[in-house]
Protein backbone atom coordinates (compact mmCIF):
# COMPACT_ATOMS: atom_id res chain seq x y z
CA UNK A 1 0.00 0.00 0.00
CA UNK A 2 1.14 3.47 -1.41
CA UNK A 3 0.91 5.27 2.46
CA UNK A 4 1.74 8.93 0.58
CA UNK A 5 -1.77 8.19 -1.49
CA UNK A 6 -3.39 6.54 1.65
CA UNK A 7 -2.48 8.91 4.25
CA UNK A 8 -5.96 10.51 5.18
CA UNK A 9 -7.84 6.16 5.51
CA UNK A 10 -4.44 5.81 7.35
CA UNK A 11 -5.21 8.35 9.97
CA UNK A 12 -8.94 7.24 9.86
CA UNK A 13 -8.08 3.76 11.35
CA UNK A 14 -5.26 4.90 13.33
CA UNK A 15 -7.31 6.87 15.62
CA UNK A 16 -9.49 3.61 16.33
CA UNK A 17 -6.34 2.05 18.07
CA UNK A 18 -5.36 5.80 19.69
CA UNK A 19 -8.82 5.51 21.64
CA UNK A 20 -8.96 1.94 22.20
CA UNK A 21 -5.43 2.99 24.19
CA UNK A 22 -7.64 5.16 25.63
CA UNK A 23 -10.07 3.52 27.02
CA UNK A 24 -7.42 0.43 28.40
CA UNK A 25 -5.87 2.93 30.29
CA UNK A 26 -9.91 3.87 32.65
CA UNK A 27 -8.88 0.18 33.37
CA UNK A 28 -5.75 0.85 34.72
CA UNK A 29 -7.50 3.35 37.99
CA UNK A 30 -4.43 5.70 38.30
CA UNK A 31 -4.84 9.16 37.95
CA UNK A 32 -1.34 9.24 35.57
CA UNK A 33 -3.43 6.40 33.18
CA UNK A 34 -6.81 8.52 33.39
CA UNK A 35 -4.48 11.55 32.52
CA UNK A 36 -2.98 10.02 29.84
CA UNK A 37 -6.30 8.73 28.51
CA UNK A 38 -7.99 11.97 28.68
CA UNK A 39 -4.52 13.38 26.41
CA UNK A 40 -5.43 10.78 24.13
CA UNK A 41 -8.89 11.14 24.13
CA UNK A 42 -8.05 14.25 22.65
CA UNK A 43 -5.90 13.49 20.16
CA UNK A 44 -8.34 10.44 19.04
CA UNK A 45 -11.20 13.15 18.16
CA UNK A 46 -8.13 15.47 16.74
CA UNK A 47 -7.44 12.82 14.64
CA UNK A 48 -11.60 12.86 13.10
CA UNK A 49 -10.88 15.88 11.51
CA UNK A 50 -7.14 15.43 9.97
CA UNK A 51 -8.23 13.02 8.18
CA UNK A 52 -10.79 14.77 6.16
CA UNK A 53 -8.21 18.10 6.43
CA UNK A 54 -5.42 15.84 4.53
CA UNK A 55 -8.14 13.73 2.67
CA UNK A 56 -9.28 17.30 0.85
CA UNK A 57 -5.33 18.82 0.53
CA UNK A 58 -3.94 15.83 -0.58
CA UNK A 59 -6.73 15.37 -2.70
CA UNK A 60 -8.01 11.82 -1.61
CA UNK A 61 -11.61 11.97 -1.03
CA UNK A 62 -12.70 8.97 -2.29
CA UNK A 63 -16.19 7.26 -1.60
CA UNK A 64 -13.56 4.45 0.54
CA UNK A 65 -12.40 7.39 2.49
CA UNK A 66 -16.28 8.56 3.24
CA UNK A 67 -16.66 4.73 4.76
CA UNK A 68 -13.53 4.31 6.75
CA UNK A 69 -14.44 7.50 8.01
CA UNK A 70 -17.91 7.04 9.14
CA UNK A 71 -16.67 3.52 10.35
CA UNK A 72 -14.29 4.95 12.39
CA UNK A 73 -16.64 7.48 14.18
CA UNK A 74 -18.94 4.44 14.75
CA UNK A 75 -16.28 2.29 16.43
CA UNK A 76 -14.66 5.06 19.06
CA UNK A 77 -18.35 6.89 19.68
CA UNK A 78 -19.79 3.19 20.66
CA UNK A 79 -16.76 1.87 22.24
CA UNK A 80 -16.49 5.31 24.54
CA UNK A 81 -20.24 4.92 25.78
CA UNK A 82 -20.58 1.50 26.13
CA UNK A 83 -16.74 1.53 28.39
CA UNK A 84 -18.61 4.42 30.10
CA UNK A 85 -21.51 2.46 31.20
CA UNK A 86 -19.96 -0.75 31.82
CA UNK A 87 -17.97 1.65 34.67
CA UNK A 88 -21.53 3.14 36.07
CA UNK A 89 -20.57 6.79 35.08
CA UNK A 90 -23.37 6.73 32.73
CA UNK A 91 -26.97 5.46 32.20
CA UNK A 92 -27.02 1.63 29.70
CA UNK A 93 -29.43 4.05 27.67
CA UNK A 94 -26.17 5.87 26.25
CA UNK A 95 -24.66 2.97 23.90
CA UNK A 96 -28.13 1.52 23.24
CA UNK A 97 -29.24 4.47 21.44
CA UNK A 98 -26.35 5.31 20.09
CA UNK A 99 -25.55 1.79 18.64
CA UNK A 100 -29.54 1.43 17.39
CA UNK A 101 -28.81 5.04 15.85
CA UNK A 102 -25.58 3.43 14.12
CA UNK A 103 -26.96 0.30 12.70
CA UNK A 104 -30.29 1.63 11.54
CA UNK A 105 -28.35 5.39 9.15
CA UNK A 106 -25.58 3.03 8.27
CA UNK A 107 -27.92 0.46 6.99
CA UNK A 108 -29.28 2.97 4.79
CA UNK A 109 -26.13 4.84 3.87
CA UNK A 110 -24.93 0.90 2.71
CA UNK A 111 -28.21 1.12 0.47
CA UNK A 112 -27.34 4.40 -0.78
CA UNK A 113 -23.79 3.93 -1.12
CA UNK A 114 -24.85 0.87 -3.72
CA UNK A 115 -26.60 3.59 -5.64
CA UNK A 116 -23.73 5.91 -5.84
CA UNK A 117 -24.44 8.43 -3.40
CA UNK A 118 -22.43 8.75 0.08
CA UNK A 119 -23.32 10.31 3.88
CA UNK A 120 -21.57 13.46 2.73
CA UNK A 121 -20.19 15.77 -0.11
CA UNK A 122 -21.42 16.40 -3.28
CA UNK A 123 -22.88 13.05 -3.87
CA UNK A 124 -24.74 12.95 -0.79
CA UNK A 125 -27.92 11.16 0.16
CA UNK A 126 -29.43 13.54 1.63
CA UNK A 127 -31.57 16.05 -1.13
CA UNK A 128 -33.30 18.28 1.06
CA UNK A 129 -31.49 21.75 2.42
CA UNK A 130 -33.00 20.65 5.86
CA UNK A 131 -31.50 17.34 5.73
CA UNK A 132 -28.02 18.49 4.04
CA UNK A 133 -27.71 21.24 6.79
CA UNK A 134 -28.78 18.69 9.66
CA UNK A 135 -26.29 15.67 8.59
CA UNK A 136 -23.94 17.67 6.51
CA UNK A 137 -22.86 21.22 7.64
CA UNK A 138 -20.37 22.44 9.53
CA UNK A 139 -22.25 24.11 11.94
CA UNK A 140 -23.94 20.58 12.80
CA UNK A 141 -20.96 18.66 12.52
CA UNK A 142 -18.75 20.56 14.87
CA UNK A 143 -21.54 21.20 17.53
CA UNK A 144 -21.72 17.67 17.37
CA UNK A 145 -18.05 16.46 17.59
CA UNK A 146 -17.62 19.34 20.51
CA UNK A 147 -20.60 17.91 22.98
CA UNK A 148 -19.42 14.25 22.38
CA UNK A 149 -15.42 15.16 22.76
CA UNK A 150 -16.44 17.58 26.16
CA UNK A 151 -18.75 14.77 27.47
CA UNK A 152 -16.22 11.87 26.54
CA UNK A 153 -13.20 14.28 28.93
CA UNK A 154 -15.26 15.28 31.68
CA UNK A 155 -16.35 11.71 32.04
CA UNK A 156 -13.08 10.85 32.43
CA UNK A 157 -12.24 14.00 34.27
CA UNK A 158 -14.96 13.72 36.81
CA UNK A 159 -13.86 9.90 37.64
CA UNK A 160 -10.14 10.50 37.77
CA UNK A 161 -8.54 8.32 40.79
CA UNK A 162 -6.86 10.66 43.26
CA UNK A 163 -8.61 13.82 42.44
CA UNK A 164 -11.31 14.37 44.41
CA UNK A 165 -11.63 17.57 44.19
CA UNK A 166 -13.00 17.39 40.78
CA UNK A 167 -15.19 14.03 41.46
CA UNK A 168 -16.79 15.87 44.49
CA UNK A 169 -18.31 18.44 42.80
CA UNK A 170 -22.28 18.14 42.12
CA UNK A 171 -21.92 20.95 39.44
CA UNK A 172 -19.36 19.42 37.67
CA UNK A 173 -21.23 15.71 37.12
CA UNK A 174 -24.49 18.13 36.53
CA UNK A 175 -22.12 20.14 33.54
CA UNK A 176 -21.28 16.52 32.28
CA UNK A 177 -24.22 14.87 31.99
CA UNK A 178 -25.54 18.03 30.21
CA UNK A 179 -23.23 17.15 27.80
CA UNK A 180 -23.54 13.46 27.55
CA UNK A 181 -27.01 14.00 27.10
CA UNK A 182 -26.61 17.23 24.28
CA UNK A 183 -24.01 14.80 22.65
CA UNK A 184 -26.72 11.86 22.35
CA UNK A 185 -29.57 14.39 21.25
CA UNK A 186 -27.28 15.40 18.20
CA UNK A 187 -26.87 11.67 17.85
CA UNK A 188 -30.29 11.05 17.15
CA UNK A 189 -31.50 14.28 15.41
CA UNK A 190 -28.74 13.77 13.10
CA UNK A 191 -30.23 10.88 12.08
CA UNK A 192 -33.87 11.92 11.19
CA UNK A 193 -33.29 13.23 7.64
CA UNK A 194 -31.22 9.56 6.82
CA UNK A 195 -34.48 7.98 7.67
CA UNK A 196 -36.80 10.34 6.56
CA UNK A 197 -34.88 10.43 2.99
CA UNK A 198 -34.79 6.72 2.65
CA UNK A 199 -37.67 5.61 1.04
CA UNK A 200 -36.36 6.66 -2.18
CA UNK A 201 -33.78 4.62 -2.28
CA UNK A 202 -36.17 2.05 -2.29
CA UNK A 203 -38.89 3.14 -4.54
CA UNK A 204 -36.41 3.00 -8.12
CA UNK A 205 -37.11 0.90 -10.57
Amino acid sequence: MNIKNNLANIVSVSRIFVAYGAIALLYVKTTWAYLLAFVLTIIAFSMDGLDGYLARKLNQSSEWGSVLDILGDRIVEISYWTVFSVMGWISIIFPLICTARAFTTDGIRSVALSQGMTAFGDKSMQSTSWGKFICASRFMRISYAVAKVLAFLLLIAVNTPGMELWSGTPILHTITMIFAWAAIIFCVVRAIPVVVESPKLFNKD
